[in-house]
């Protein structure tokens, strides 16, 4: 199964796909996508979407799972983290892949085994995970992985206590 992961956000989008057979997770691909800064929300979304819809094109994910809102302050925010995360989902869903969310603490648990992680922490954990070279970068990217690992794991945890 190949699983995308979106990190979403109006300045940069992460994305991150990983493959999953039985208890392993291999990296394949992951990145920023960045909107033009001077755009509007509308050219941002836009862009996000047809990057977003590229990425799925050539990839082709089974899922897309994403982190599910967050707690904002400033209400500006979290309305266009709402519209960037509805426009990526739609995107997945109008290429037909089922799509999951988990919050962010479920996510931080599945890779670090603490809800509170830090981005470094996380960004740590994925590199060990998924076996890498290096740190993926930039944080956006490290996070979608992340959001990809949390689906593969409790993706296998359905399975396995599934009443065959």
């Amino acid at each position: 199964m190949r699983i995308l992961g979106v990190d979403c956000g109006s300045r940069v989008t992460g994305y991150g796909l990983i493959d999953v057979q039985s208890s392993e997770c291999d990296f394949v691909d992951c990145g920023p996508i960045r909107p033009p800064t001077a755009e509007t929300l509308q050219g941002r979304l836009q862009f996000i979407h047809g990057a977003l819809a590229d990425v799925i094109r050539m990839l082709e994910p089974d899922v897309a799972a994403f982190e599910s809102v967050f707690y904002a302050a400033n209400a500006q925010t979290a309305i266009k983290l709402g519209h960037v995360r509805g426009v990526s989902i739609f995107t997945a869903a109008d290429a037909g892949i089922p799509v999951f969310e988990y919050s962010a603490l479920q996510v931080k648990s599945a890779v670090t085994g603490y809800g509170r992680a830090d981005k470094a922490q996380v960004q740590q954990m994925v590199r060990s995970l998924l076996q890498l070279k290096e740190i993926p970068e930039p944080y956006d990217a490290s996070d979608a992985l992340a959001v990809a690992i949390c689906h593969a794991q409790s993706y296998r945890y359905k399975q396995a206590t599934a009443i065959q």
